[in-house]
């Protein structure tokens, strides 16, 4: 939408981790040397460490993409939340190593892992496994990942491992009983923000990588920029989007420091001001105390008048009724006072109104691209889309999570409690592609283009015709439609799960992996109770629902804040 009204080619400021926009400040630098390091030399850890948004993904992207040699075999583990067996599984896949018995064995995985490593070595390449949001691995995988490093020849490792994650990983690392993975690490680096000149350099590289010719922030912008953003990266990024997008629309070829404020204010859901304006405000406050508490003063000045000379005995002393003055009436003073301190009000100004979502969908019209949604559908299960690649099931597979695209209504998903991305279609036509993060009653909130907006259940409806898609969590790893005559673990979760939800789903478990004709009663049993389509199946609706009322762990929901998960 902004692209051609600024003379960009692409939109300059976008979340996702392009390393063309690689911007190398002393830090970064530092850090990809580190990588590179670790990727050329035999043997050992790498770990690069960083607050979130502060560009690691975006330098192990370049690192892979533009600095890896030409002899090197990666592996990429980009969802750590794994057991042990389906981490060496997924490393297997990874590097196409085909493992022909006992795939839930670690011996037999671990087995084949050091085969193909012997011939790697044999036939002179490099195998490379880079594990990404390393800070959510599990004690036992961490172990696992330290065995790994003792597959080695008589010379050297056949493994180098680069481990990234946020600060957190630090402290998981500095555990006792992890100290030999310490140990191993032979290379650390940790990502700081960017500095106030960083910052502004940070903006000019993208914005020069996108096209601009011209200056688009002033400086007062930039300052506002790094003050909001404290000099992460991803933070620069969105506000940078919102206010390109703000300037488009008042038709302003520049971004000062009140757009960049206001653009703030509308992703972190709060008026930014800036530090001068505050002291201003405090300043001003402490003013009109001292006005109101003089004019009280005077008032009780003019109020007992001048001090009548007293009358004396001939010892010289007051006698009783001239040493008081004349009493002020108590009511008259009182109502002169609140007179003069009461402070004159001024007719509030009219509210705006409200955007409507027809109003917000033709502005953000660039931000309701698919990409878009996806990004926040990700983001509300904490792992991040990738653009360019894998297509999203693809990449939600890898992550151990499975898609359900279908036509419904928000009830059903109400009821399923999971965040979707739903397409709504304009008064103009143009389809708009948003995630619905939270159901309240007759209030629901979308996510657009990464900004939270609130409407009502009608009101979104009206631009709905019903098509959706949701990611969960299938309970054995595989999506599985669960009938009569099924076998095997699904089955027995099935028949545990329903036990659990109900005493009244409690059935015969002589053969608990068997779909036999009793659990099918019991699966259209929960159907009718749950309002679904009653043909005794366990498809992935029943599923889903079966899964929320168990609470799974790891889940975001519907029926809670977007940013709160179990």
């Amino acid at each position: 939408m902004y692209t051609s009204f600024f003379g960009l080619n692409e939109k300059p400021f976008s979340i996702t981790p392009d390393p063309r926009y690689l911007f190398l400040s002393e830090r970064h630098g530092e850090a990809l040397a580190h990588l590179v390091y670790g990727v050329t030399e035999s043997g050992g850890f790498i770990q690069l460490t960083g607050e979130v948004g502060t560009g690691k993904t975006t330098l192990v992207r370049s690192l892979l993409l533009n600095r890896m040699p030409d002899n090197a075999d990666v592996a990429v583990v980009l969802n750590p939340q794994l057991s042990v067996v389906e981490f060496l599984a997924t490393i297997c896949e990874e590097l196409h190593i085909e493992v022909t018995h006992n795939r839930g064995s670690v011996k037999a995985l671990t087995d084949a892992l050091n085969r193909h490593l012997l011939d790697a070595h044999a036939a002179d390449r490099r195998t490379i496994l880079v594990v990404d949001e390393a800070q959510n691995l599990a004690p036992a995988v961490l172990e696992q990942v330290r065995l790994l490093t003792n597959l080695e020849t008589a010379k050297q490792k056949l493994l180098q491992i680069v481990l990234i994650g946020q600060e957190e990983l630090r402290d998981l690392l500095a555990r006792n009983d992890l100290r030999q993975l310490a140990q191993r690490i032979t290379a650390r680096y940790h990502l700081e923000p960017l500095s106030r000149e960083e910052t502004k350099r940070y903006i000019e590289h993208r914005l020069k990588v996108a096209g601009a010719v011209g200056e688009v922030f002033d400086s007062g912008a930039m300052n506002e920029v790094y003050r909001l953003s404290q000099g992460v990266p991803r933070l620069i990024n969105v506000i940078c989007d919102r206010a390109l997008l703000g300037a488009y629309a008042r038709e302003s070829r520049r971004a000062n420091a009140r757009l960049i404020r206001e653009a703030a204010a509308e992703v972190k859901g709060e008026l930014q001001r800036s530090p001068w304006l505050r002291r201003a405000a405090w300043a001003a406050g402490i003013a009109g105390v001292a006005v109101v508490a003089a004019s009280v003063w005077l008032l009780a000045a003019r109020s007992t008048g001048p001090a009548e000379v007293p009358e004396t005995t001939g010892s010289g002393n007051f006698t009783a009724a001239a040493a008081q003055p004349e009493p002020v009436p108590a009511a008259d003073a009182g109502t002169e006072t609140l007179a003069l301190a009461e402070p004159i009000s001024e007719p509030e100004p009219e509210p705006e109104p409200e955007p409507t979502l027809q109003e917000q969908l033709r502005l953000a019209g660039d931000l309701t691209s698919p990409d878009y949604a996806l990004a926040s559908l990700f983001d509300a299960w904490g792992i991040e889309y990738r653009t360019g690649g894998r297509s999203g099931c693809a990449q939600a597979a890898a992550a151990g999570l499975a898609c359900l695209s279908q036509r419904g209504s928000l009830a059903g998903l109400a009821l399923m409690d999971r965040p979707a991305i739903l397409t709504l279609v304009d008064d103009a036509g143009n389809r708009h592609d948003v995630t619905l993060t939270a159901i309240d009653g007759e209030q629901a909130e979308l996510s657009i283009g990464g900004v939270s907006v609130k409407h009502s259940i009608g009101e979104i409806s009206r631009t709905w015709f019903g098509g959706f898609l949701l990611l969960w969590r299938p309970p054995t790893g595989s999506a599985v439609t669960l009938s009569l005559g099924a076998q095997g673990p699904a089955v027995a979760w099935l028949r545990d799960s329903l036990a659990t939800i109900d005493d009244r789903y409690v059935g015969n478990d002589a053969l608990p992996e068997v779909f036999d004709a009793e659990l099918e009663r019991t699966v259209r049993s929960f159907q009718r109770d749950h309002r679904l389509a009653v043909d005794g199946v366990a498809g992935r609706q029943t599923q889903i629902i079966i899964n929320s009322l168990l609470a799974a762990e790891n889940t975001p929901r519907l029926s809670k804040p977007a940013s709160t998960q179990d």
